[in-house]
């Protein structure tokens, strides 16, 4: 399979040590003039959701991608669903395994039921503008150790670990980008609904019971679906609910 070509206007940086890629990217956001990538081959400082540490060996995927949008916050967020798609289309380009990668709401993809890659936005405001960094980590060659995952949450996995596959961070990078960028056109040009349907497609327990917790409340339905502002609807014994933001638990 050959490469497509690195997506024309969009920068590309590759550092040998980062603190973290997001607070690199946004540190450098007032010099850039379009968007840009930037691949840290380790990280000293990496961060997940809710600012848990995010375990960051060498061989390992950890890249954000800078961009400037221009529409309101609330579809702004909206991209983490493109980086989901893309990250999954990325994944069966390089292995040829549809069926092994699944979308888990709000932004986590998994391998096998493993959870492989993780999503994080983040954004700061400059001026009349923002600057939104689009966090991914993907575990390519390990997986942190169960004790360092939260109770109840999914196994995490890696690429090579359930696949055989070993590949760099570099051409993962090459790989997600031209992916990214074809979703990118899609969300600029026709919005969320072909977003929405096609993480759908794929999403993870979709009409199965599942548990939203946020903060100390946590609540148990079934996983209807999305809806057009990117809210998990659970349908409860009473009444269904839109939630837009919790960790779910299978």
């Amino acid at each position: 399979m050959s490469a497509k070509p690195w997506p024309a206007g969009l920068g590309r940086h590759v550092l040998p040590s980062v603190d973290s890629t997001n607070a690199h990217a946004l540190r450098m956001a007032p010099s850039l003039t379009g968007p840009a990538w930037f691949l840290g081959l380790t990280q000293t400082a990496g961060t997940g959701r809710r600012a848990r540490v995010w375990v960051s060996p060498l061989g390992n995927f950890y890249a954000t991608l800078l961009l400037q949008p221009t529409e309101p916050p609330e579809q702004v967020a909206l991209r983490s669903f493109a980086a989901a798609l893309a990250l999954r289309d990325a994944f069966v380009a390089l292995t040829g395994l549809p069926q092994a990668f699944a979308l888990k709401w709000p932004n986590d993809v998994l391998l096998n039921g493993g959870k492989v890659a993780g999503i994080l936005l983040e954004s700061t405001r400059a001026g009349q503008g923002m600057h939104l960094a689009v966090g991914i980590g993907v575990n390519l060659i390990a997986a942190p150790e169960s004790h360092l995952v939260e109770p109840g949450a999914l196994a995490p996995v890696s690429l090579l670990g359930e696949t055989g596959l070993r590949v760099t961070p570099e051409a993962f990078l090459d790989t997600l980008a031209t992916s990214f960028a074809d979703w990118e056109a899609v969300f600029q040009r026709d919005g969320f609904a072909p977003l929405r349907a096609e993480w759908l497609a794929h999403a993870a327990r979709l009409g199965q019971v599942i548990r939203a917790r946020t903060g100390d409340q946590t609540r148990e339905g079934v996983f209807e679906t999305i809806d057009a502002a990117g809210n998990l609807m659970l349908r409860m014994a009473r009444e269904t609910v839109a939630i837009p933001a919790a960790e779910v638990f299978f």
